[in-house]
């Protein structure tokens, strides 16, 4: 039991590290960085996105992992705590953005994984991700840039980042069968 908090300690403090660090990225990292706007990374073949979303398609991934070790209140308390640090964390110019996207699109992870997780693991981590990526790929685009044009790249680009979890979470649920460890 110690360890599983323990373990969902350390999700959360990588839920958390991780919007800042997608934010640094949308400003710092990239092979090429728009004039006023965001630097961008290759996700598929001619097809380039905000390099951000590689961090936030890890943290849909991370809250999932939050509420199954640390329990819903955990979860729902690193949404706010993680949309107040988006706040903090931004650039001026996308605060509102950030957060907001960041807001919405967790509260949607945490709408479709929550009543799936139980019974299907793996199943709630995909379709809480797709839609909580779709969510935040959306919001973000338009009220940072008044623009959709990097959409199907954020969606990509986020999706990749869940496709690497998923063996860590089919390993999670094989070794909590294993060990009769019952989700928080």
């Amino acid at each position: 039991m110690a360890q599983q908090k323990l373990h969902g300690y350390l999700y959360l403090a990588g839920f958390i590290a991780s919007i800042p660090v997608a934010n640094w990225m949308v400003g710092n990292v990239g092979t090429y960085c728009v004039p006023d706007g965001p630097c961008l990374v290759p996700v598929a073949p001619g097809l380039s996105a905000p390099s951000g979303v590689l961090m936030i398609g890890l943290a849909l991934v991370l809250r999932d992992l939050v509420q199954r070790r640390l329990g819903k209140v955990w979860a729902l308390a690193a949404i706010i705590i993680g949309a107040l640090v988006s706040a903090f964390v931004a650039p001026s110019a996308l605060v509102v953005a950030s957060a907001t996207a960041f807001l919405l699109s967790e509260l949607a992870d945490f709408a479709v994984y929550t009543p799936l997780q139980e019974r299907r693991l793996i199943t709630a981590v995909i379709a809480s991700s797709v839609i909580g990526l779709v969510i935040d790929s959306m919001v973000f685009l338009y009220l940072a840039f008044g623009s959709l044009e990097y959409l199907a790249g954020q969606i990509v680009g986020k999706g990749w980042m869940v496709v690497l979890a998923i063996p860590f979470i089919w390993w999670i649920r094989n070794r909590e069968e294993k060990l009769g460890i019952q989700p928080a």
